[in-house]
């Protein structure tokens, strides 16, 4: 038996060779043996401290003809968890918030029981082990939330992180690009007037120091509602995160106002239709066909957890 527990010093977290790890990230990396284990729990620093968000029980089905009737072929779980880490780069130290969706399937043994007064969406820090060929997560210290599976699948996207508490209700969307240069804000008003939305462009003044990896931020105002207060999307473009592509997040505490909702599908749209990469919408991970494929419940009026 394999047995890896993620606790990781304070001071080794936040130490130089942290670059290293950031250097290995993939934003979608399989899990099926021992030393695959062992870099998620190096990548994700046990996920310490972090939130699960979302838990998925997908019960797969198939027909058997001969019995004419359904018979279970299978359980998926999928965890969606937001955690923060440092990362060592030669900018110096800064924060990076993750959001990644750990898809666990073949699973013969799972709980996701609460008891009175308990709450297994807040981790300590992750425990995990290679046991018969399985793998074994405990995500909270009670152990209400465990999962003994064959294989796993981390997908996550990156993006700055931020000291300022972001609005409850706030609709948000962020792309991670695989590879690529960040686009310039007049590539964007481009694309918004061939579309037929055309759009005004606010440069955003911050009081504190902005995070390293900020290239530009703003708020896009759609012409036609120019003088209605909080109309538009607030837009950041950020460069390299966890060694990947540039990436863009869209934010707008208005998605039904007049002429926002459309905006906020469009920009989406027009970056996952140009750039290969991965979506973070609310707390949906998912790739950009995907998203394109409008396949996702509430498209247009996705909801943020960042209250929860």
């Amino acid at each position: 038996m394999t047995l890896y527990k993620a606790a990781v010093p304070l001071a080794q977290r936040c130490s130089a060779s942290l670059s290293h790890c950031a250097t290995m990230t993939l934003m979608k990396h399989a899990i099926k043996t021992a030393e695959d284990l062992a870099w998620l729990l190096g990548h994700t620093r046990g996920f310490q401290g972090g939130q699960v968000t979302d838990v998925h029980v997908h019960k797969c089905r198939l027909l058997d003809e001969s019995a004419e009737r359904e018979v279970t072929a299978g359980t998926i779980i999928t965890a969606v968890i937001r955690y923060e880490v440092p990362i060592a780069e030669s900018r110096g130290l800064h924060a990076v918030t993750r959001v990644a969706k750990l898809t666990m399937m073949g699973v013969t043994d799972f709980s996701i029981f609460e008891q009175e007064g308990a709450d297994f969406s807040e981790i300590g820090v992750t425990h995990a082990e290679v046991s018969d060929g399985r793998l074994r997560f405990w995500f909270d210290p009670r152990g209400e939330l465990y999962v003994i599976c064959d294989e796993a699948e981390i997908e996550e996207v990156s993006r700055p992180a931020t000291s300022s508490l972001i609005p409850a209700g706030m609709t948000e969307w962020t792309f991670q690009a695989e590879t690529g240069d960040l686009p310039p804000v007049a590539w964007f008003l481009d694309q918004l007037d061939q579309v037929g939305i055309p759009c005004a462009w606010r440069t955003h003044k911050r009081s504190a120091p902005a995070h390293p990896a900020l290239r530009w931020e703003g708020q896009l105002i759609p012409a036609s509602v120019h003088d209605v207060p909080r109309a538009g999307v607030h837009m950041q473009g950020y460069g390299p995160l966890d060694a990947s592509g540039f990436g863009i997040t869209l934010r707008t505490a208005d998605p039904h106002g007049s002429g926002t909702a459309r905006l906020l599908v469009a920009l989406a749209d027009i970056t996952a239709r140009s750039f290969s990469g991965t979506c973070l919408a609310g707390t949906q991970v998912m790739e950009r066909d995907e998203w394109l494929a409008g396949q996702h419940l509430g498209r247009g009026e996705w909801q943020d957890d960042s209250s929860e």
